[in-house]
């Protein structure tokens, strides 16, 4: 499939690869360049591949928090929450965020975990009180990061981007079309996320390139999204999260609210974090230029303890190779030193505490 932004991407010059049944432009001009722009000025996503449910109903709250970890029932009018959804032995379906709007609610669910989502939630449905409206792939999403988002985008709209809250939207227009802009984001900067009617999406896309690319704004691939969010400690479905790692083993146990009643893989998750026995996700910095990739071994004091499951240079941290790991517990202490085995070689790595990169508030 393409999304209705494809023809800019290839009139850019981006890369196209397949990804999540799309194609997406992994770079334009490079990956380091990408990212310098989204940490120090702004760069422009095209995330309309990603999946968009439209909730509707009295019971759509209630229904959903017997399916989430995070709470929805509490979220106020216009907030978005990061929320995750497990299977029975709290192994994670994905990672997502809730809209609550004025009239309905919108879930916004990983490209790849689309169909899925779709079919877990239509097979835990209620009788009556839930109605659902499947949107992948029928929207256009830009999503504009970086430190002069707010300057940038504050021309083509219609409110005070100042005013709206991290993780927060509101109703508006852009360049005049109507859009619901969001403060949220995946790169560990501040910035908008903009769900626009498809036929919309060029115009504004390439509005917002033209008044200020001369500004740095540069069009960025998933190559620089994947950099920006390892770097900014956010896991990546299918490499942090899986059906077999549990949120709890992924850190996130500030989304897992086992004070609300039940809902599906609770039971589960709190006894994984009654034993305290499970393997976790770890932060890893590389001694030397060795990289880290996903499937390698990770040894400590002469054991197997785990293996990589994502791993980078990190501009950020003058280009130290860095990964994050699922290793056993007593290899997860910051500070601890663990090995990384690289075709038959073992290389020195120290475990830190995530996220490698936080910006200044």
């Amino acid at each position: 499939m393409r999304t209705a932004l494809y023809d800019e991407h290839v009139r850019l010059g981006a890369r196209m690869v397949p990804f999540a049944d799309f194609e997406m432009p992994v770079q334009y001009s490079s990956i380091l360049k990408e990212h310098d722009a989204v940490r120090n000025r702004a760069g422009l996503f095209d995330l309309s591949h990603m999946g968009q449910f439209d909730l509707t109903g009295d019971m759509v709250a209630r229904w959903a928090d017997t399916l989430t970890t995070n709470n929805v029932g509490t979220m106020k009018p216009m907030q978005a929450r990061y929320n995750l959804f497990c299977n029975e032995g709290g192994g994670t379906h994905d990672d997502t965020i809730f809209y609550r709007l004025e009239n309905r609610w919108l879930l916004v669910v990983n490209a790849s975990n689309a169909d899925k989502m779709w079919r877990h939630l239509h097979a835990h449905l209620p009788p009556a009180g839930v109605e659902m409206e499947n949107q992948h792939g029928k929207r256009v999403l830009i999503a504009i990061q970086g430190p002069q988002s707010v300057a940038m985008l504050q021309p083509h709209v219609d409110l005070d981007l100042n005013a709206m809250k991290y993780y927060f939207c509101a109703a508006g227009n852009v360049n005049g079309v109507p859009a619901l802009i969001a403060r949220t984001g995946y790169t560990g900067e501040d910035g908008f996320e903009l769900f626009l009617a498809a036929p919309e999406g060029p115009s504004v896309w390439n509005a917002l390139l033209d008044a200020h690319r001369n500004e740095g704004l540069e069009p960025c691939g998933l190559g620089a999204r994947d950099v920006l969010r390892l770097e900014a400690g956010m896991p990546l479905y299918g490499h942090e999260l899986t059906e077999a790692i549990t949120p709890v083993q992924a850190g996130l146990n500030w989304a897992v609210k086992t004070g609300k009643p039940e809902f599906l893989g609770k039971g589960a998750l709190e006894d994984q974090i009654a034993q305290d026995t499970y393997t976790r996700i770890v932060g890893l910095v590389m001694e030397g230029r060795a990289p880290a990739r996903e499937g390698y071994t990770v040894w400590h004091e002469g054991r197997l303890a785990g293996a990589i499951r994502s791993g980078s240079i990190a501009p950020s941290l003058d280009n130290k190779n860095v990964a994050t790991a699922l290793v056993a517990p007593e290899a997860a202490t910051p500070g601890s030193r663990l090995e990384v085995e690289i075709r038959g070689a073992k290389h020195p790595a120290s475990v830190v505490s995530l996220p490698f990169y936080k910006r200044a508030q």
